[in-house]
């Protein structure tokens, strides 16, 4: 792929995860802030490159994300991505569910962590209570 090709496939996939719904900076503009080149090739290894992969939909490897982010429990980055699975189309269901299976691998209060984010994200969306 070029490099025109991956800029535009970079901001295409940022558009559908991070377009629309949630109320916090996306961690580039925090990358960006200290070395604009870097945040840049960062954006484009992650977005361009490995988010715009096709072996695994969008909406799986949201799934993929948010399960490793509730079972490190990474807060922020979770919540970013919680909203980015919303956007491109997983099922809400299935999203808790997934934070569920990390009980097994990473403890309940990790997905008490998570779910609480997820709770909080979709009622910012508007989207709380879901239907299981």
């Amino acid at each position: 792929m070029s490099e025109e090709e991956i800029r535009k496939k970079t901001q295409e996939t940022a558009k559908k995860l991070f377009g629309k719904g949630i109320k916090m900076d996306p961690p580039y503009f925090l990358w960006k802030s200290f070395d604009k080149d870097l945040a840049n090739d960062f954006s484009k290894f992650i977005t361009g490159n490995l988010y715009s992969r096709t072996i695994l939909t969008l909406p799986e490897r949201q799934m993929v994300t948010c399960a490793m982010l509730a079972a490190i429990r990474a807060g922020d980055e979770l919540r970013l991505h919680v909203n980015g699975a919303l956007n491109v189309g997983c099922d809400p269901a299935k999203l808790a569910e997934v934070f569920f299976q990390v009980a097994t691998y990473a403890g309940m209060p990790a997905v008490n962590e998570a779910l609480s984010i997820y709770r909080d994200v979709l009622k910012e969306r508007g989207e709380w209570p879901i239907e299981s």
